[in-house]
């Protein structure tokens, strides 16, 4: 057992380090009993998820969205009513980080994507940004892009939507340089494309990002938003309940997105 104040000063000194501007408050943001036995970790805190960690046992829930969101309605109803209410009901804590968990160096999302994939970080993705969010990097062994489309299948769990750039679509042709930015990133095609990778990743796709990746020939895989940031407050999880000798589950909700 721990006291919810010491395990929430460790989180914010792993993941708020460094100021960052975010779209959502970071650290805790539903107090519930000062104690914990038990945290449970999931993506987003869905009532899906909420129920979960209830049924589990949970004193604490850590994710990697929360709530209060920049632009959303600030009146607590609807959905937001039924998933607050159960959390203050049952004295379950909340404990969110959004871009701190992207960020971190061995704790993030991308981080740990790179980890799974086997992918060795060489620097930033966007070398003039305060922080840099996603990497660039090397496979030890280059792949095809069918080899890179079935090992984040096997590793994600979850098939990749590929697409192929025109002016590098031969199945022969190998990828060796590797850019990627987890979840909704597909927007940062456009760094992967100046640093000269051979394939971006990511989460999410949109309309231009199929053009931009045939034009400039580079292969998309669009590997999911929430396949591709389980791992982050998985990691997070682990290290919070092991330095206090906790219980630590993961829990995913399944999300095709």
């Amino acid at each position: 057992m721990a006291e919810l104040k010491a395990i929430v000063e460790m989180a914010n000194s792993l993941m708020l380090a460094k100021p960052i501007s975010d779209y959502c408050p970071n650290g805790l943001q539903v107090e519930g009993g000062s104690e914990v036995k038990k945290i449970v970790s999931g993506v987003t805190a869905s009532q899906a998820l909420i129920d979960e960690a209830v049924a589990k046992g949970a004193d604490l829930l850590l994710v990697h969205h929360g709530y209060f969101w920049k632009g959303e309605p600030e009146a607590i109803v609807g959905i937001k009513k039924k998933r607050i209410q159960t959390l203050l009901k049952h004295d379950l804590s909340l404990l969110a980080y959004h871009l701190p968990l992207d960020i971190h160096p061995e704790l993030g999302n991308n981080a740990q994507l790179a980890t799974r994939l086997g992918l060795t970080i060489d620097g930033p993705l966007d070398p003039t940004a305060r922080p840099s969010i996603g990497f660039v990097g090397h496979l030890e062994k280059p792949l095809t892009v069918q080899e890179l489309t079935d090992l984040i299948t096997i590793k994600l769990k979850r098939t990749p939507m590929v697409i192929p750039g025109n002016n590098a679509c031969s199945d022969g042709d190998l990828i060796k340089r590797v850019g990627w930015c987890t979840g909704g990133a597909q927007g940062y095609i456009d760094k992967a494309v100046a640093a000269g990778v051979d394939a971006y990743i990511s989460g999410e796709i949109s309309e231009p990002t199929v053009h931009i990746a045939r034009e400039c020939g580079i292969h998309y895989f669009a590997a999911g938003h929430h396949a591709t940031e389980r791992y982050g407050a998985m990691a997070l999880g682990d290290k919070l309940a092991e330095h206090f000798g906790l219980e630590h589950e993961f829990v995913d909700i399944d999300n095709p997105v």
